[in-house]
Order: structure tokens, then sequence, then C-alpha cells
């Protein structure tokens, strides 16, 4: 085998993690090699290979222990895949859902995914985002605590993500000049300074500036408004203030979307600005349903397929 191999690291060992990363990979037929606890992937994966670095192998998935005693596996795990990417020996790394309260208690630094690989990568500003389903979302903030998301959105990071979300849509996903729509953050976008003066002060500013560079970008607009255009496919990509401001109607359109067969792909979790590929589902470690059989790999086996696509390019 001569193409360079995914990196899955199934996250968690107690949640859904290995269940969904057995169950995609039966269906899966691309060099991959997963970093994990093997103890915890074998009852869900029936060919798994021990191989000492990261390389492919010719029937089977490759299985690398990663190693660390220091840190939980899952940390351990992702700053493997990171390592083996920057160092051009893996396309890309997909992950699967690891608990950041469970992390935190063990002495885990960072409250998620995104942050943890901007350590690894030494990147100061990834943005968050989920690609793949009936819309695209970036965020500004990411993981904070609602009650200082205002103090967070600052005419740069606005800017910011604009710009990334627009390489995005331009450079890896082949859409040319798409429509960028920015929520506001109040509602409804601050109604002229009435419920809030930040859209009018700090999204409109970073909007024009956006638009000046010659990224078509709008806003800002109310949420609602933002997530209308998307679905009727006036907009490319939504630009969200905040965590649940963008993921709460994404993955509501996601489940519609799914209890109807063939309406859609799965939404995938995609890195912004990393000097790697990394992309990795879009739910969390489901431990109520964890060794039952019955979770859903759809998202996996997304994440495996935009992977695959961004690591070629």
């Amino acid at each position: 085998m001569s193409a360079l191999p995914l990196v899955v690291t199934p996250g968690d060992p107690h949640g859904i993690g290995p269940e969904v990363v057995g169950k995609a990979l039966r269906q899966w037929t691309g060099p991959v090699v997963v970093v994990g606890d093997r103890a915890a992937l074998a009852p869900w994966c029936d060919r798994l290979v021990p191989v000492d670095r990261i390389r492919p192998v010719p029937d089977g998935v490759a299985i690398l222990d990663p190693g660390d005693d220091e840190a939980p596996v899952e940390a351990a795990s992702i700053a493997l895949g990171v390592r083996a990417c920057l160092a051009g020996e893996a396309a890309a790394l997909v992950t699967g859902p690891i608990h950041k309260a469970r992390l935190a208690r063990r002495g885990f630094p960072h409250p998620g995914h995104t942050e943890y690989l901007a350590a690894l990568c030494g990147v100061e500003r990834p943005v968050m985002a989920f690609v793949g389903g009936q819309v695209r979302v970036s965020l500004v903030t990411v993981h904070v605590p609602l009650r200082d998301v205002p103090g967070r959105v600052t005419e740069e990071l606005v800017l910011h993500t604009l710009r990334r979300s627009h390489e995005a849509l331009r450079d890896r996903l082949g859409r040319g000049a798409g429509r960028i729509v920015a929520c506001g953050l109040n509602p409804p976008a601050g109604d002229e300074g009435l419920l809030g003066t930040e859209d009018r002060d700090v999204v409109a500013p970073a909007v024009a500036r956006a638009v000046a560079e010659g990224i078509p970008a709008e806003g800002p607009v109310s949420a609602e408004a933002a997530f209308r255009a998307a679905v009727r496919g006036e907009a490319d990509w939504v630009v969200a203030m905040y965590h649940d401001q963008g993921l709460a109607p994404l993955k509501a359109l996601e489940f519609a979307a799914n209890r109807v067969p063939g309406l859609g792909e799965r939404s995938v979790n995609w890195t912004l600005g990393l000097p790697i590929v990394r992309v990795g589902v879009d739910h969390g470690t489901a431990y109520d349903i964890a060794g039952r059989g019955v979770a859903d790999e759809g998202s996996l086996l997304a994440a495996l397929r935009l992977g695959e696509r961004l690591g070629a390019t």
C-alpha cells in the first residue's frame, strides 16, 4: 500500500467511540491506523493488526497503542495522531468523541478537541466548523460559558472566523465565491442597538472589513434568518457567534433529515486553520447507550470520507 493512511482516534474508551469506529471500518476500504485502547476496540473490530508505527496493513485494521502512561489514552492518542500528520506519515486525523468533564477530572487542561489541537499544532486561533449536512457552520466562540460570550466576541475574532470560513469554501471545498452569512449575537441582531450594541459595534464592522477584502459576506442578521437562507440554498456558510447558536439548529436539521433515507450526508466537525487535516464526529460519548450495539456510525463514516478528500488536496 502506498497511500498515506488516515489516523483514527476512537476517543473515550468508555463511550460509543470504539463501537462506531468498528462499525464504520467494516464499511471502509481505505488505509487506516486506529490509535487507541485495543481492549476497548476488540469487541467491535475483528481484524486488528498491531503495528509499532503509523503504517497501513494489507489486510485488516492497523491498531497502535499510544504508549503514554502519563496522559489519558484518548489524549495520548490524539497527540500521536497529530505528530503523524505533521510528519507527513498520515493524510488526516479523524477523531471520535471525548468527554470533556471526565478528562478534566484527570488533569487534562484543555476544554475540548479544538483547544488541544491548537496547542499541539502551535496555532493560536483555530476555528471549529461543521460541514457535510444541510448547512455549513463555523463558530466564533466555542467552549466558553454563555455569560462570557459577549466579551469574547471581538471584531478581530469575527473577521478571523469569516476569513477561515471563506478559505475553507474556496480552497478546500471548491465552492468558489460562496456566500457567507454572519449571525448577530443578540436577538434579532441587536434590533438597531435596542437589544444590545455588540452587533452594531463589533459584528457589522468585521463583516464590512471582510467584504472590503473580497469575501462575499453579509450580516449581522438574526440566526433564524441565517439558517433559513442556508436551508434554502441562498447561503453557503453560516458564521455563528457561540456554540449552541450554531449547533442547535444544525443538529436539529440533521436529525430531521436522517429520518428520511437518502436526504443527505451526516455533518462532520472540521477544525479550520491547522497545519493538518483534522475532522471528527459531530456527537458525544453517549455513555447511556455505550456497549449496547445501537450507536450510529454515520457521522464517523462521513468524517472518514471528508478526511480522505481533504487529505488528498
